[in-house]
Order: C-alpha cells, then structure tokens, then sequence
C-alpha cells in the first residue's frame, strides 16, 4: 500500500496536502477548512476514524486521506460521511479506497432501487429513505411521503455513506453509536446494520402515519355526504393517497431480498454476531413489506366503493329528473291537445270545462308523485 501511494503522489503531485502548519485550536473539528488537502471533497459532513468502538480524536482523521492513513497505521475502521456529491467531489475518494466505477456512478447519480451488490472487498448498499409530510388536511394535490437515498459502501476497514434528499440525516446516528462503542467495536458491519434498522424504522413510522390517513379516507367515504358535497372530490384524495402508497411500495420491498442476504447469507465483511441483528431488521422489513401491500389493496377497494356509490348517485339523480319528466308531460299533452284550434272539441263551451281540466291536470300528476315516491323514486 505505501508504493501504491508514493506512486500516487508521484503522478499528481498537485494532489499532495498543503505543508503549512494548520492553526492551534482547542477542538479537533474546529477549523476544518484549514487541515483538509486539496483532494478532500467539500460535500463531506463528517469523516472519523473508530478504534475499539470509540472516535480517535486526531486532526489528521478530518480529511478522508487522514482517516485511511491512520486506518492503515494503527487499525481500526474510517466512517466517512458525504450528502450529494458530485463526480469531481468523489472522485478523490472513490480512488483511495479503491471503490468500483459502477458502484461510484450510482452514488453520485442517484434514484438508484434498493439493492445490495458486491464488488471484491466492498459490499454497496441502496437504501431509500421515506419521510411522511404532515399536512392539515389530505386534498387531491398532497405529497404524503417524501423519499430520498442513502448508499452505503462497506469494507473491511472503512464505511462511506453517501446521502441524497434534505431528509434522511445520520448525524444522530452516529452519535447514537458513538455512545454504545461495545457495538462499535464490532466494525463496519455494525454501522451497515445501524443504517438499515434507522431506515426501516423510519418505515414503521411512515406506515403508522400513511394508516392514519386511509382510515380517514374510509370513514370519510363511506359517511353520509356534506350537502353540497360531491363524491369526485374524495376520488381524486384517494388517488392520489394511493400514488403516495406506491411510492412507498417502490422503497420497501426491493430491500427484503438485500436484508435477507445480509441476514441468512454468511459474508466475510459482517461479524457473524452483528448478522443475527439483520434477521430483526429483515422481520421489521417483512411487516411493514406486507402493511404496505394491504394499504395498496384497501385503496384499491375504497375507490371502487367510492366509484359505486357515484354511480348509485347519478341513477337516483336520473330517476328523480325521470319522475318529475313524467309528470311533467301529464299537463304538456293536456295542453297541448286544447291548443290545436279546432270547432269541435269536448267541453269547449262547457262553463266549467277550464277549471275540470286544471283539476283533472292536478290529480293525475298528485296520483303519478304518490305513485313513483311509494316505489322510492323520488
């Protein structure tokens, strides 16, 4: 390794860090800007080396090249964070520690599906994030869920993590495992399997909030309409919950086979230990897998029950404007028959005959109501 980077620093030289003696400083983080080399990327937003679960405290561990060189000389594991970078930004990186272009261009480009593959001694996992958004109201044009990406590249001695999306932090994350270092210890596996069970938590969370929303949207259906109200705007909510459910769908369940390789499959870079751990996530996975498949089944039902009762409605509408056509015509062909001008036709020198008719008009039409509202059509 120590040719590999004399030959390295041979051929760009201008890669080489700055030998100007960085200030003094009272933190190790403080001044950041001063002791990254050239070849640091600025999209990283945190950057550590881990030595028997514990955060070695060494300026020399703020720059990725730092953390693997104090990696190589005196063990341990580099945790290397990074929020969209681009290609120049990883580049740097992806060359010390020898990451696969493939594996490089998914991570910087993103809107990766959830997978797990293995190149060499790496391991490269996609993760996507879900974040619910809250909302006062769920109209035809709400975002319920809020996706992004995390990607993770675990190797015997150092794990990248690359995020895409304002959502989705690992800041606590890490400082969550920084305080449990017997779990540290267990090395890179134990981050990988940290970042997958804060995912799929995450998950649980949204699926308990999105089952919030569809219970509304049922008794909201199947509730007696608003006055004024129209069962096309409680179409276009449930639609649109439904986009959001697949949505959701597409980020849950290409990760069940991953976390059952991770779980079941022995591999040289997870402790045996940190893989009995994945076979809890992979069961959280497994149940939100199958709330996610019946949300998307119970939409699918409540839109057809939203679509029939529209359709009940619309035929009560045209029997009731049927109805009232009958009755209607009963005084339409009365008068239209008196007003053809004929000499002679009944009653027409009758002094009665005007208003017989006009009662004759009223009854038949009161008889034709009572009629059609006894049969429930008006």
């Amino acid at each position: 390794m120590s040719m590999i980077r004399d030959l390295r620093a041979a051929v760009r030289p201008s890669l080489r860090p700055s030998l100007r003696k960085p200030p003094t400083v009272t933190s190790p983080y403080a001044n950041y800007d001063a002791t990254r080399d050239p070849s640091a990327s600025s999209a990283v937003v945190d950057c550590a080396v881990y030595r028997d679960g514990r955060r070695v405290d060494d300026r020399a561990c703020l720059t990725p090249r730092g953390a693997m060189r104090q990696v190589q000389e005196s063990g341990g594991f580099a945790w290397i964070g990074l929020h969209e970078p681009t290609e120049a930004e990883f580049a740097g990186i992806a060359a010390e520690f020898g990451l696969h272009p493939l594996a490089v261009e998914d991570a910087v480009h993103a809107h990766q599906r959830p997978k797990l593959e293995r190149y060499d001694d790496t391991i490269f996992t996609v993760f996507k994030t879900i974040h619910y958004v809250e909302h006062a109201e769920l109209t035809a044009t709400s975002e319920v869920v809020e996706t992004g990406e995390v990607m993770c590249f675990t190797g015997p001695d150092f794990v990248i993590t690359v995020r895409h999306g304002g959502q989705g932090s690992l800041r606590n994350l890490r400082h969550r495992l920084q305080g449990e270092p017997e779990l540290l210890g267990k090395g890179p596996s134990a981050v990988l399997h940290a970042i997958a069970d804060h995912v799929v938590d995450g998950y649980i969370a949204v699926a308990d909030a999105v089952e919030l929303d569809i219970d509304q949207i049922e008794i909201d259906v199947f509730s007696p309409p608003a006055k004024g109200s129209t069962r096309g705007t409680d179409t276009g909510r449930i639609y649109q919950l439904k986009r959001e459910v697949l949505e959701f769908k597409r980020a849950v369940t290409p990760l069940l086979r991953p976390m059952q390789l991770l779980s079941e499959r022995p591999m040289r870079l997870v402790d045996p230990d940190i893989q009995k751990y994945f076979r809890d996530v992979a069961d959280h996975l497994a149940r939100v897998q199958e709330q996610v498949v019946a949300f998307d089944e119970l939409l699918n039902s409540i839109l057809q029950a939203n679509l029939a009762q529209a359709t009940v409605t619309q035929n009560e509408d045209m029997r009731k404007i049927t109805s009232w056509a009958a009755i209607i015509a009963v005084p339409t062909a009365v008068c239209g028959v008196y007003g053809m001008n004929f000499d002679h036709m009944p009653e027409l020198e009758w002094k009665y005959g005007y208003p017989m008719v006009l009662v004759g008009i009223t009854a038949i039409c009161f008889a034709i109501h009572r009629t059609l509202k006894r049969n429930g059509w008006l």
